[in-house]
């Protein structure tokens, strides 16, 4: 075919006459193949997106290529020229006619995977070069507000996002992309049965409640010691993985499950696995402590042990990690594993940088920013848990509030959803009467029966109080919990009336 006018490439000074890795040639052939044959799209193992292409012009055309195609229209030189007559590069080039050069010899048909390949390859190049500049830039900044350790984070989060190939130009997404995630999602909800758009936290009534856990979603579950915080993490993180191998095995249209990475700054990764384990094979965490399991404890083990063996649940127990360390660990899972959950315990015993000078509300406060940051940076949802204050214990009304998060306002501001998990019947127990016996006064009896009733009212209910939802209602949820196993349920009940609390 013709050659066309060359493409000029524009540098400044500081390029150091060094060109930016690109293939205009390749470039032209694609388009070429794809405007010959649109099929050659559906055929790509590459995911090349318009910002994948060095020069404007070529972005444009494929653009409006892929826009057509997705109409179920014919992309070629004739249906392209009404959107081009007015463009001035094209112009530059003869005009229209060089929609039709590019179909001349139809050389691109020999090769569009490799030709796309070579387009992405090159991308990424480009945007390594990028962030190699802005590296030594960083570097070279010596200012006293600049923080070594954040260049080394920023630089390891632009790292990733060319890896990942996120990051090749576009900054913002059109509000088509975003309405055709959204579309996506009530789909999902609709496929479901049951409202479920998010990843699945494995508990019925919570699902119903929330929609399941979304995509850059900021969850804090908090509570005070004693009311289950980890026990519903674990489970939680369990549910969710065990629901990716589900889809693994049977497939399906929705994947309502993910990898998760589960850090833990409190408990061993050993002790977190007993945990888990007590819960799956129903067999106490006491027993398993001590050993004093009966044959049928220790089957149940077994075949409890085998099915997690390839659950993808991945567990970081490494302590007093700073929050720019979780951030680096958290994106090195998603890029090994595909991690679509991170669950963190608990946020309090995360550090920062170290620059609060020693203000702890500062602290907490850039922790849950970078919390937050972490959730959409990543696209998974995070959950983090979070002690309360005191102050709920000085109440004769021990149900949480948002007031009651600890150390820091931001972490409620930062949050999309806040969870309180709360139980009575741990209440209850610290007020149990002395136990009567042969020679107790009639009336002592009868207040140790009365307690007693009430105890038994109330054991192994639970309530999760969603205080928080940006994109829903608050309200309470009702939950069984068996706490010799440290495991939460959804009862299986319409009727909640006896939880105490209004549906």
């Amino acid at each position: 075919m013709p050659d066309p006018k060359p493409l000029m490439i524009v540098e400044s000074e500081s390029e150091s006459a060094r060109k930016l890795p690109s293939n205009l040639e390749a470039e032209a052939a694609f388009l070429g193949a794809v405007l010959i044959d649109n099929r050659v799209i559906e055929e790509l193992q590459t995911p090349i997106r318009p910002d994948h292409f060095f020069e404007p012009l070529h972005e444009r055309i494929y653009e409006r290529i892929l826009r057509m195609i997705e109409r179920n229209a014919t992309a070629s030189p004739v249906t392209l020229r009404p959107h081009f007559e007015a463009d001035e590069a094209l112009k530059e080039l003869g005009g229209p006619k060089y929609l039709a050069q590019l179909t001349a010899n139809g050389a691109g048909l020999l090769a569009p995977r490799e030709l796309a390949q070579q387009i992405y390859d090159l991308a990424l190049l480009r945007e390594l070069v990028s962030v190699g500049r802005g590296l030594v830039e960083g570097a070279l900044d010596t200012s006293e507000e600049t923080s070594p350790v954040d260049r080394i984070s920023q630089a390891e989060a632009d790292l990733y996002r060319v890896a990942e190939g996120a990051s090749t130009g576009k900054e913002a997404a059109t509000f088509r992309e975003a309405s055709l995630t959204a579309i996506r999602m009530v789909e999902a909800a609709m496929n479901s049965g049951g409202g479920l758009s998010g990843k699945t936290t494995g508990l019925e009534t919570i699902d119903q409640k929330t929609a399941g856990l979304h995509e850059s979603d900021l969850i804090i579950l908090a509570g005070r010691p004693g009311m289950g915080k980890t026990s519903l993490a674990t489970n939680i993180a369990f549910n969710c993985a065990e629901e990716h191998l589900k889809w693994q095995r049977d497939g399906g249209e929705h994947n309502y499950g993910a990898p998760t990475a589960f850090f833990s700054l409190e408990m061993s990764s050993d002790q977190l696995a007993t945990r888990i384990l007590a819960e799956q094979s129903e067999v106490s965490s006491e027993a398993l402590r001590s050993g004093q399991l009966t044959r049928d404890d220790f089957q149940k083990l077994s075949f409890a042990s085998q099915r997690l063996a390839e659950l993808p649940l991945y567990i970081d127990d490494t302590p007093a990690l700073t929050i720019g360390a979780l951030r680096t660990r958290a994106r090195r899972m998603k890029r090994r594993h595909d991690i679509g959950l991170i669950v963190i315990d608990y946020l309090q015993l995360l550090q920062g940088s170290g620059r609060a000078n020693d203000n702890r509300v500062n602290e907490i406060s850039e922790i849950s920013r970078g919390l937050k940051t972490l959730a959409k940076e990543l696209s998974v949802p995070v959950i983090a848990l979070s002690q309360l204050s005191r102050a709920v214990e000085q109440r004769e009304d021990k149900r949480p509030m948002l007031s009651d998060l600890r150390e820091s306002g931001s972490i409620e501001q930062d949050a999309d959803m806040v969870w309180f998990i709360y139980r009575s019947d741990y209440y209850h127990l610290l007020v149990k009467p002395d136990t009567p016996d042969g020679s107790s006064a009639p009336d002592i009896v009868e207040k140790y029966r009365a307690w007693e009733e009430t105890y038994d009212q109330l054991v192994g209910k639970a309530t999760l109080i969603v205080a928080k939802q940006r994109h829903g209602s608050t309200g309470n949820v009702p939950l069984h919990f068996q706490s010799e196993i440290t495991k939460f349920t959804s009862p299986n009940m319409r009727d909640y009336s006896s939880w105490g609390i209004e549906e």
